[in-house]
């Protein structure tokens, strides 16, 4: 019981960060659960479930606040939500798995370190109908197989082709997410899955953690300390399942 409680910490510490920024928390959720061994057919449909509610509620806080470009997300998803339910009613050896949440989480982490705003100062670009269908389909396939959301892969695409600036990257990322996610758990539904027990403990951790971080927003959470202390989280984690 005391792991299960001190997951829900980290749950809630990752919920908190990433909602501060237009995410989901799937990466910190797999890192925390890494971390204290579960098996990869309890990671994915936990870390999904998990994802779901958090990004949720940051996409009424975004969509609310008018940061979303709701023509981007719709191409996007397009592509991205079949390949998410494709992805996860997959099932990859334990051993693939591992190697590739570990290669997701070692990303994440490069993004919690580099991340930057330089490219706000660039004009920004109309998304090619046909690139965003396209560069969603092979997130959401990722997306679905690793049980995250997509998001740290989509936000710095977003940004590096200017097809939005930092607010309505945020904005379409966290709703990208939700989509992914649910397709994700629909994938999932096609064969037997396993929850672990403390679910909906770390639910309610990720719920608060959730609205605190929408409420308060990046300027107050997503501080670089944080950030970096996170991302040495999620470096021992990927480094833990790559080398596993």
């Amino acid at each position: 019981m005391a792991d299960v409680w001190l997951l829900a910490a980290l749950v809630f510490a990752a919920a908190a960060l990433y909602s501060s920024v237009g995410h989901g928390g799937g990466s910190g959720y797999l890192a925390a659960m890494a971390l204290f061994g579960l098996a990869p057919n309890e990671m994915r449909p936990a870390a999904l479930v998990l994802n779901v509610i958090v990004a949720g509620i940051g996409t009424v806080r975004f969509v609310r606040a008018g940061r979303f470009d709701a023509r981007l997300f719709a191409l996007c998803a397009a592509g991205a939500v079949p390949f998410a339910f494709l992805g996860g009613a997959l099932s990859p050896a334990d051993s693939t798995y591992k190697r590739l949440v570990g290669a997701v989480l070692l990303f994440a982490a490069a993004r919690l370190l580099f991340t930057t705003s330089a490219f706000d100062a660039a004009e920004k670009r109309r998304a090619p109908a046909w690139a965003a269908v396209l560069c969603g389909s092979g997130i959401g396939l990722l997306a679905g197989l690793t049980g995250t959301g997509g998001g740290i892969f989509l936000s710095p695409l977003l940004l590096f082709l200017r097809w939005a600036d930092t607010k309505d990257t945020a904005g379409v990322s966290v709703a990208f997410i939700l989509a992914n996610s649910v397709a994700g758990l629909g994938g999932l539904l096609t064969k037997p899955f396993v929850l672990p027990e403390g679910v909906a403990l770390w639910a309610v951790a990720a719920t608060l953690g959730g609205l605190l971080g929408s409420e308060f927003g990046s300027k107050r959470l997503g501080n670089p300390a944080l950030r970096k202390l996170l991302a040495v989280v999620l470096v021992v984690a990927g480094l833990k399942l790559v080398l596993a």
